[in-house]
């Protein structure tokens, strides 16, 4: 958090979480070949990517896209809502896997078996809207005995639970967990699509 990211959105998403604030990403969006792609991140000195969605790993171009953009020694981060196999992904990717909680009314779509397919590297991140999903969220982490092994993250629902609830929460369980707020909500706030 805190370093220029490129950020691509691909088109298309398979759930329909309460709290969506990229409903736009299910259907809108220009096409876009692997190749004009890679172009557009060359236009830029930044070599951080993250391809985000809706949910990516539903279009079938996604996997060639981020081997073709590790080849060119970028860092890649894929962010998924965790409904896709993730055996298909390159080791080198940093995943960054939602588990929805309760509080997204998507809670029994995440797939179990993408835990063994998680390395040091990647993030678990657990979206929350209140206490509920708070005390869920840290079940789940112990029921999987994740915690230490791999990067946790809570993020907060916008207007839903203020930053220092959730950060008093886990101040006071003492979890080993990283606060993720949206920076560039907070940095662009008039700018709802991106910067």
């Amino acid at each position: 958090m805190g370093k220029p990211f490129l950020f691509i959105r691909l088109t298309g998403c398979n759930l329909r979480c309460n709290y969506c604030d990229t409903k736009y990403a299910y259907q809108e969006g220009d096409f876009y070949t692997t190749e004009e792609l890679l172009g557009k991140i060359l236009e830029y000195p930044v070599k951080n990517v993250e391809i985000t969605g809706g949910e990516p790993l539903l279009q079938e171009d996604t996997i060639e896209l981020a081997q073709q953009i590790i080849n060119r020694d970028y860092r890649l981060l894929i962010e998924t809502n965790g409904t896709v196999n993730l055996a298909k992904l390159p080791r080198e990717i940093v995943k960054v896997v939602d588990v929805k909680t309760p509080g997204s009314g998507e809670e029994d779509t995440f797939l179990l078996e993408n835990l063994k397919l998680l390395h040091t590297n990647d993030n678990l991140k657990f979206v929350i809207s209140d206490r509920k999903d708070f005390d869920w969220s840290v079940n789940f982490c112990r029921q999987h005995n994740l915690f230490g092994k791999i990067e946790i993250l809570f993020a907060s629902v916008k207007d839903r639970l203020e930053y220092a609830t959730l950060c008093d929460w886990i101040l006071t369980e003492g979890l080993d967990v990283r606060f993720q707020p949206q920076l560039h909500k907070m940095i662009w706030p008039e700018k709802a699509r991106g910067v």
